[in-house]
C-alpha cells in the first residue's frame, strides 16, 4: 500500500507515460522513413510498459495530458521532428530526475530509468532532416541580414531620418544583399562538396535573408515616427535571433545562452557603430531629407 504522497508520484508518473506513449505514437504516423517509424513505434510501446508497471502499483487508472500532446505534436509540424523530439527529451531528461526518487519502491525503477537514457540515445542518432542539413546556411542567411541590414537601417534611420525614405532604400539593400548571398552559398556550396544541394543551400540562405529584411523593414512602410520604428528594428531583430537560436540550440544541442549572446552582440555592436557614422555622415555633410 503506497503512501498518499508517493502515490501521487507514482501517478504523476503514470501520466507521463501515458502522455509520452500517446505522443511518440503519433509522432510515428508523421514521418515518412519506414526506420525511424519502427524506432518511434518501439519506444511508444516501452511508454506504455512503463505505464502499465506504476498503474500495478497505484492500481487506479489516469488520463493523458492533453494539452502537452497537442503541444507537441503541433511543434513537431511547425518547427520538424528534430526540433520537437529534442525539446520532448529535455522534458523526460526531468521526468528521470522525479523516477529517482521512486527507486526504493521496485528494482523495476532503475530499469526504467536506464530505458529512458536508451529512449535518448535512439533518438539522437534518429533522425536525418533537411531543415536540420541546412540549418548553417539559414544561420548564414539570417546572421548577415541581422548584421548588415539591422546596423544599415541604424545608419539609414540617423542619416536620413524619413520612414518611407529609409524602408525604400533599406528593402532595396536587403533584397539586393540577399540575392548576393543566395549566390555566394551556391558557389561556396558546389565547391565544398558537402553532399548538400546547392540549389537548395542557396534557396535556405536568400530566403532567410529575405525573411529577416521584410520584418526588419515592415516599421518604416507601417509607422510614421523614427525613432520609434528604430527601436521597433532593434527589438525584431533580438526576437528573431532569440527564436532562431532557440531552435538551433535544442534542435543541434548546442548552449543557448552562448549562441544568443554571440549573435545578439555582433548584430547590436554593428548597429552602435552604425549609428555613430549615421550621426557623423548627417553632421559633416549637412544631410536634412
Amino acid at each position: 500500500m503506497l503512501k498518499p504522497a508517493l502515490k501521487e508520484k507514482v501517478l504523476n508518473a503514470q501520466r507521463n507515460e501515458l502522455t509520452e506513449y500517446i505522443i511518440y505514437k503519433k509522432l510515428a504516423l508523421v514521418i515518412k522513413d519506414k526506420d525511424n517509424q519502427q524506432v518511434l513505434k518501439n519506444i511508444s510501446q516501452d511508454e506504455l510498459a512503463h505505464h502499465d508497471f506504476w498503474k500495478s502499483l497505484t492500481e487506479e487508472s489516469v488520463t493523458a495530458d492533453k494539452v502537452k500532446i497537442f503541444f507537441y505534436i503541433t511543434i513537431t509540424r511547425l518547427f520538424g521532428l528534430t526540433f520537437g523530439i529534442k525539446l520532448m527529451e529535455q522534458g523526460e531528461g526531468l521526468a528521470q530526475e522525479a523516477y529517482l526518487a521512486l527507486k526504493e519502491i521496485s528494482p523495476r525503477v532503475e530499469e526504467i530509468i536506464q530505458e529512458e537514457n536508451t529512449h535518448e540515445n535512439a533518438l539522437i542518432g534518429l533522425i536525418n532532416e533537411e531543415r536540420l542539413q541546412y540549418a548553417s546556411s539559414m544561420v548564414l542567411g539570417l546572421n548577415d541580414a541581422l548584421v548588415e541590414l539591422s546596423g544599415a537601417l541604424v545608419g539609414f534611420t540617423l542619416a536620413l531620418q524619413n520612414t518611407r525614405l529609409v524602408a525604400i532604400v533599406g528593402l532595396i539593400t536587403g533584397i539586393a544583399a540577399s540575392l548576393s548571398m543566395a549566390a555566394s552559398e551556391y558557389l561556396s556550396t558546389k565547391q565544398e562538396n558537402t553532399g548538400k544541394n546547392p540549389l537548395k543551400a542557396s534557396l535556405y540562405t536568400g530566403l532567410a535573408y529575405v525573411g529577416t529584411v521584410v520584418i526588419l523593414v515592415a516599421p518604416y512602410f507601417l509607422l510614421k515616427n523614427i525613432f520609434f520604428c528604430l527601436s521597433l528594428v532593434i527589438m525584431d531583430a533580438l526576437l528573431i535571433i532569440l527564436i532562431f537560436t532557440f531552435y538551433i540550440s535544442v534542435a543541434k544541442g548546442l548552449s543557448f545562452k552562448k549562441k544568443f549572446l554571440e549573435m545578439a552582440g555582433i548584430s547590436l555592436g554593428i548597429a552602435a557603430i552604425n549609428f555613430l557614422i549615421g550621426l557623423m555622415i548627417r553632421k559633416v555633410f549637412g544631410i536634412d531629407v
